[in-house]
């Protein structure tokens, strides 16, 4: 007997993706709470391990190795990731309030963003210098500085161990590159407070060893360019000047209304705020029972205690209490490939102490890069033939990779008689229907996507923009819409939740397109679906697939990949940065440029049955052939490496088998990949594609000539 999932019946919302939050959704993945809907917010696809900073900067490691990929986490903890910047939290109404988009509801939550820099109030700063968090700009940045050449100068604003750290790392890879350099190190008051004499001393001694220049006590009046002010009116020269000091909560923090000290979030022993619903971690909360300083230590060591805590006020266990340590291992980076320990006043120092902070930077990184493989389960021992095959081996893609085949479709649509009613135009191919109402003609479409985000109003956006598609490359103006949702099971509460996040996106993306919603219907099922029915006014005639005349150019207006990135999403082996870069592609819209292509003789929206697919369909219809241009054809980030590995969506067999002659490997594999909410494929007088594709960018569109159109019927790529 089939067992439908579990209802959703609590919303337990994670704000930020600190060290707390990523290992409380490691165990979760491992040990999921039936009934729970977890989210976690985070500004980007990734949060950086500060651990490492100072070892990247000195050029140890790789940028990517510094990233806890949150988007392959939440995969792996069946959570949603939202990737917006928290602007607040509305505890009346349990919401969080996220940049551009609806609220976020919530019945338990926890705050774990670590802690921002008041660097920038400091006159000059905002202009001539970049602070070292977050850490995207600035490894950016240091980067672009570290690739150059001649003589250097650098400055570290903060004399703790943070920025003692990084401007050792600073001069150690200068001096590596051969760059003549100086470095100075300031502070307005005394340098290396936070550690022990013997500690302090240690460290002094590298900065002396690595030539940097140590002020103490020094107030600083304003930064400007490539030097520093001192109040004291010394000026300091520094072509690449950063901060590490002035740490201080997010301001948005002030606002909640939860009991705070020295603006961060006050908890008891529970790491329960004010308020009992939200909880807190790391670097953003106060220990109010047993104050310690801000240290990633205890973060990591108040995870398990948070994932039991935030079970039990989910109804599950019982809460237990965070019990800090009175003191903490710090390892201290000292340049090149050597640290200094200290614990309880003991300090050493040397190789040894960095192969030990590289053991325990590297095992808390694997925690996250060497996810537990979940077992499936198993197929009942008694199944019918072909089941196993059916299943296959991997889960079946979300998106347009779950659509059936054109075959199978074309066949099913085949047998269908011709409209009887004069006042409808059947369009061969096309996906859309003409009518003629009044002597206003509309085109009017369906479609509906499996879901390939647990975030609605992400998958809202994408399955409108998607739904959208069929009107805009008709050449038609979006009018009405409806909305057809399948929901999975969850209680009323959530259900109401859920239903306002989807519908609040559905009317944005529908107005900015100039069509209103006018209804939809909606019910429950195992997993979400959404999808659109609408219609669009033709105030001329629509553009068809069957318009296209040889010698025509081929122009694309979006890159392809999102079919394959997808599908790793779903097995947790795409990079969250390639994810979050194919969302951003998939909610797009393509109003204006259908308006730029308005002289297109044909014109399609390339979606489920891949570039290939819908380029053969343009051909059959225009009765002629085409010739791709492949290095033209522009690809997602990612695709090729994924495409290398063997990476396929669920419906790429069936799209390969539509152009079998067409070669395989490689780039051209892409052709065959479903596109969810694609790019417009226009044939365009071949005299005027070079000026539409300067306009399509122009208007922010990645935008090719990717081919032309032929005499000789069938496809083929260009030598």
């Amino acid at each position: 007997m089939h067992t439908p999932p579990l209802p959703l019946t609590r919303d337990l919302v994670l704000v930020g993706g600190g060290h707390s939050h990523a290992l409380v959704l490691r165990k979760w993945g491992m040990l999921p709470l039936p009934g729970a809907r977890v989210t976690v917010i985070n500004p980007g696809p990734t949060a950086p391990y500060s651990g490492m900073l100072p070892g990247y900067v000195a050029g140890h490691y790789d940028r990517e190795e510094l990233d806890i990929d949150l988007v392959k986490l939440a995969r792996f903890a069946g959570a949603r990731v939202i990737l917006g910047a928290v602007e607040g939290i509305d505890l009346a109404r349990r919401e969080v309030h996220v940049a551009g988009r609806p609220p976020v509801a919530f019945d338990v939550a926890s705050v774990n963003v670590g802690i921002t820099s008041d660097m920038p109030a400091l006159p000059g700063f905002a202009e001539h210098a970049v602070p070292a968090k977050p850490l995207g700009p600035f490894a950016a940045r240091w980067a672009g500085y570290l690739a150059g050449d001649g003589p250097a100068s650098v400055a570290v604003i903060g004399g703790g161990v943070a920025g003692a750290e990084l401007v050792m790392a600073m001069a150690h890879a200068l001096r590596t590159k051969g760059r003549p350099a100086r470095a100075t190190l300031v502070d307005s008051a005394a340098a290396l407070t936070s550690v022990g004499p013997k500690a302090s001393a240690s460290v002094r001694r590298a900065l002396s060893d690595l030539g940097v220049e140590l002020i103490e006590n020094a107030p600083i009046a304003r930064v400007a360019d490539k030097h520093l002010v001192l109040e004291d009116g010394r000026h300091i020269e520094a072509e690449f000047i950063t901060g590490a000091a002035g740490a201080r909560p997010y301001d948005w923090v002030a606002s909640t209304g939860l009991e705070l000290h020295d603006g961060y979030i006050a908890v008891n022993g529970f790491l329960q705020s004010s308020d009992p619903a939200i909880f807190a971690a790391g670097d953003c909360a106060h220990l109010s029972e047993d104050p310690r300083p801000k240290a990633g230590v205890y973060a990591v060591r108040e995870a398990p205690v948070l994932f039991d805590n935030l079970r039990a006020a989910l109804g599950a266990g019982r809460m237990r209490r965070y019990a800090p340590q009175k003191d903490y291992l710090k390892l201290i980076s000292l340049g090149g490939k050597s640290a200094l320990a200290e614990r309880f006043g003991t300090a050493f120092s040397g190789p040894l102490m960095w192969r030990w902070k590289d053991h325990i930077d590297q095992k808390f990184m694997n925690r996250f890069r060497d996810l537990p493989q979940m077992a499936a389960p198993a197929l009942p021992d008694l199944h019918a033939d072909g089941l196993p095959e059916a299943v296959g081996e991997k889960p079946m893609c979300g998106g347009c990779g779950a659509k059936v085949g054109r075959g199978a479709l074309k066949a099913a649509l085949s047998e269908l008689p011709r409209p009887e009613r004069e006042d409808i135009t059947p369009l061969p191919g096309d996906d859309a229907a003409l009518m003629t109402t009044g002597g206003v003609r509309q085109v009017m479409t369906s479609d509906h996507l499996r879901s390939l985000t647990n975030d609605p109003v992400l998958m809202t956006r994408i399955a409108a923009v998607h739904a959208l598609g069929d009107i805009w490359a008709m050449g038609a103006r979006p009018q009405a819409a409806t909305a057809t949702l399948i929901l999975p099971r969850m209680s009323g509460t959530m259900q109401r939740r859920t239903m306002a996040e989807i519908m609040a996106t559905a009317t944005e993306v529908m107005r900015e397109a100039g069509a209103e919603i006018v209804g939809g219907h909606s019910s429950m099922g195992d997993e979400m679906t959404i999808g659109f029915t609408l219609t669009g006014l033709c105030d001329r005639d629509p553009v068809t697939l069957s318009g296209g005349q040889p010698g025509d150019a081929l122009i694309l207006t979006k890159p392809l990949g999102s079919g394959v990135l997808m599908a790793a999403e779903m097995a947790g082996a795409a990079k969250g940065d390639w994810v979050a870069a194919a969302y951003d592609q998939m909610t797009r819209p393509q109003g204006e440029a259908a308006r730029i292509l308005s002289c297109a003789h044909a014109m399609t929206d390339v979606t489920g049955f891949g570039l290939a697919g819908h380029l053969q369909g343009l051909c059959e219809a225009s009765g002629c052939g085409a010739v791709l241009e492949l290095e033209a054809v522009p690809v997602m980030e990612g695709a090729l490496e994924l495409v290398a590995e063997g990476i396929r969506s669920t419906i790429f067999a069936d799209n390969r088998m539509l152009v079998p002659d067409l070669p395989t490997g490689g780039r051209a594999d892409l052709l065959f990949d479903p596109q969810t909410a694609g790019g417009l494929l226009a044939a365009v007088p071949a005299a005027e594609a070079g000026e539409l594709c300067d306009r399509l960018r122009g208007a922010g569109y990645p935008a090719e000539i990717i081919g032309r159109l032929t005499e000789e019927p069938g496809l083929s790529l260009q030598n």
